[in-house]
């Protein structure tokens, strides 16, 4: 293929074009708009790919297509060299990808690939451009790109977050936590809650050392408390540590106590510095039963538990969690890299919830 361009009569009605189209733009609304410019990158990156196809134009075109446009719109962003080649790799990523998709159940070249590529293309549109720059130069694979997505339209990641999620490769860890929520929660509950779960859990907490006790961890999840609330996802409103339930004469302290917004229900976080043990299900259940009876009123969904262990075996605690009538999940918890300063504010008020701490300390 021939690597030059000449600026014939193809090339000149073409960039007229697509001037115009630009012009059209800057009367109806910006292209700051999110979903407005997606859409315009996207059909530039369609048209690039079709104009070196049938016109047998080289990668030169893309050059001398960045040029003129930043020459007739200097005060706009986004058409240099290496933005125009993203959207081009960025419609070739979903198209060939949708096209993979429709070979494999024999319809391509169907009317329902075309339904596909305007479903994704509506759906990449939802989300930032520097994200979806992100996806596709992190994923390989579709179904994980429109995983990454929704979960960015449904939690509002910000760029950093969403690239802590794919490194740690939420994708596989999203819904594979051991629990019994299939015979101890009602439907849609226990799809929900399971879906709410992962494992293993990655905390980024560097100051935690190698033989951490459980409440020397305890104190460094809620002195980052913003971090722990990233990585256990949206919906999970914080309420106490060492939170003191009454049983009987007795008082006793579970570690984490949540509310899940979606769920509509108390989370019990039990964590064990070492490996998974029985006794520690029987315990959780205690708690489980202590703030069904004290807290839960007639709104709330049944309250689950979530053990966080540093190892369990995964038969065993099938085994086990079979025989127990409270909801319970079972998920392992490691320990990576510091998250970026871009996610300090991630989550607000964490001013409030540590005071809320330092309080907590000082009446008991």
């Amino acid at each position: 293929m021939n690597n030059e361009i000449s600026i014939n009569e193809d090339y000149i009605s073409w960039i007229k074009e697509i001037k115009n189209k630009i012009y059209h733009l800057q009367i109806k609304a910006t292209l700051s708009v999110n979903s407005e410019m997606l859409n315009f990158y996207w059909n530039l990156g369609k048209d690039i790919i079709e104009k070196k196809t049938t016109k047998s134009w080289g990668d030169a075109v893309v050059e001398q297509l960045g040029k003129d446009l930043q020459a007739e719109f200097p005060e706009m962003k986004g058409f240099s060299r290496s933005n125009l080649f993203y959207m081009k790799k960025w419609y070739l990523f979903y198209n060939e990808q949708a096209t993979k998709i429709q070979q494999a159940v024999g319809q391509n070249f169907s009317p329902r690939k075309t339904d596909a590529i305007e479903k994704i293309q509506q759906l990449v549109g939802q989300i930032p451009w520097g994200h979806n720059i992100l996806i596709i130069t992190k994923i390989k694979d579709i179904d994980k790109a429109l995983f990454y997505i929704n979960e960015t339209i449904i939690n509002g990641w910000s760029r950093a977050a969403l690239r802590i999620h794919i490194e740690t490769d939420l994708y596989s860890r999203q819904g594979n936590a051991t629990t019994n929520f299939d015979i101890t929660l009602p439907q849609p509950q226990s799809d929900l809650a399971k879906q709410t779960l992962k494992d293993p859990y990655v905390f980024d907490i560097m100051t935690i050392k190698k033989d951490a006790d459980e409440r020397n961890i305890e104190n460094q999840l809620t002195k980052h408390i913003t971090k722990f609330l990233l990585e256990l996802g949206a919906g999970f409103a914080f309420v106490g540590r060492q939170y003191k339930v009454q049983l009987s004469e007795k008082e006793r302290f579970i570690d984490l106590l949540f509310y899940h917004l979606k769920l509509k229900c108390y989370v019990v976080i039990e964590l064990k510095a070492g490996e998974f043990e029985a006794e520690h299900a029987g315990k959780l259940a205690l708690y489980i039963s202590a703030i069904d009876k004290t807290l839960r009123t007639e709104t709330d969904n049944p309250t689950i538990g979530l053990i966080l262990c540093k190892k369990r075996d995964k038969i065993e605690a099938e085994y086990l969690l079979n025989v127990l009538k409270q909801p319970i999940g079972i998920a392992k918890y490691e320990f990576s890299k510091a998250i970026p300063n871009q996610l300090k504010s991630e989550l607000p008020s964490i001013e409030e919830i540590e005071e809320e701490l330092s309080n907590d300390e000082t009446k008991r």
